[in-house]
């Protein structure tokens, strides 16, 4: 089928041609959205919002920004130490931060009109298969936001204005690329990351917890609602990969839950897909929270494409999903702009190519997997 199989964002290049290409022979068939592969300021997630949005504002103070080894300038703070990473504060006085330049200003309008016109090009010369929509993730608001400010009382002082500059940027996605061709994503890692934390100090799925999800999820309407029903649209939940893949293991999948219950009751229109990672689980345990998951029709990936399965544990894995999924697709749990190839290459020391041929070859596996598992 052409919805078996999800990437949720960045792969190893530096072009969006490069990336599509790499990925459109092989995994098209099996795919109903594809990314540009996230190239350029995006490969390191959210750091281009730092060192562009953020860095210079005239509401924000830089408390701190990266510095490379040898003191230069930096903005690639996920690949640095702890110690130099952009941190920002609200200025004293700011009721409301505010974002000019609507629908441009974020950026993620200017990338995803671009890379469109590739990935149509493409499409039309048989690269990429004919029912294949375009993908665009951009990161919800706590997720472009939590990392960078580290005290809790700028949250508000700058989620609504970044919420709304987020409804303008996907207005203007939509009014420039065709509906039926498009597909939105809002990446909530750090959505994730709160919801999981929560989850620990109380125990389990208290009020408190629940509110905690509604609460993060009550931008995505602002988001959300107005995209055009013919638009495609999904959540992906995330661990992170900030010092490592994964940066948490939860034991059990209700946080994920949680994470997607809130986004679909929240999102004011239908949501078409949910993206979740799972991580080593072959107990009934591990996936029973799925019995809860209130997915509202949405087309659920399961990124359990990854190696810490022992042997068999994909298969058995696969087959504890089915009892409460009959019919799922798959992913990885993250990208993979940010691994290995990505560093290795920029050094000359191997190539995107070789990295991928693996990561490939391991997906369209599982997919294989997958038909033999679901029947």
């Amino acid at each position: 089928m052409a919805e078996d199989l999800l990437l949720v964002g960045s792969l190893p290049y530096d072009t969006a041609e490069d990336a599509l290409r790499a990925v459109g022979p092989t995994l098209g068939p099996h795919m109903a959205f594809m990314p540009d592969g996230e190239i350029g300021e995006r490969i390191f997630w959210i750091n281009q919002l730092a060192y562009r949005v953020f860095h210079g504002h005239p509401e924000i103070e830089t408390l701190e920004r990266p510095i490379d080894e040898n003191g230069v300038e930096a903005w690639r703070s996920l690949q640095l130490g702890t110690n130099s990473r952009w941190k920002f504060k609200v200025k004293p006085g700011v009721k409301q931060v505010r974002f000019g330049d609507t629908g441009w200003r974020l950026g993620y309008a200017r990338d995803a009109i671009s890379s469109y016109f590739v990935f149509k090009t493409l499409r039309a010369e048989g690269v990429i298969p004919a029912q294949v929509r375009f993908q665009v993730s951009i990161p919800l608001t706590a997720s472009g936001i939590r990392l960078f400010f580290p005290d809790a009382e700028d949250y508000p002082l700058i989620r609504d204005g970044f919420t709304e500059a987020l409804h303008h940027e996907v207005t203007k996605i939509f009014e420039n690329i065709p509906h039926e061709d498009l597909a939105i994503q809002w990446d909530c890692a750090i959505e994730d990351t709160i919801i999981e934390k929560a989850l620990t100090e109380a125990g389990g799925i208290t009020p408190e917890v629940q509110k905690v999800a509604d609460e993060l999820f009550a931008p995505a309407r602002q988001a959300s609602a107005h995209i055009p029903a013919e638009v495609q649209l999904g959540y992906h939940a995330c661990y992170g990969t900030a010092t490592g893949w994964p940066v948490r293991e939860p034991q059990d999948l209700s946080g994920c839950v949680l994470l997607c219950n809130a986004a679909v009751a929240a999102s004011g229109r239908r949501v078409d897909f949910l993206h979740m990672p799972t991580v080593a689980g072959t107990s009934e345990a591990y996936v029973a929270p799925l019995a809860n998951l209130e997915s509202g029709g949405a087309r659920v990936y399961m990124g359990l494409i990854h190696a810490m399965h022992e042997d068999g544990g994909m298969r058995r894995q696969m087959e504890l999903i089915k009892t409460h999924i009959p019919d799922f697709g798959v992913a990885a749990p993250c990208g993979f702009g940010r691994g290995p190839a990505k560093m290795s290459a920029q050094t000359g020391l191997a190539s995107p190519n070789d990295y991928m041929e693996g990561l490939i070859a391991d997906q369209i596996a599982a997919v294989a997997l997958l038909h033999d598992v679901l029947g």
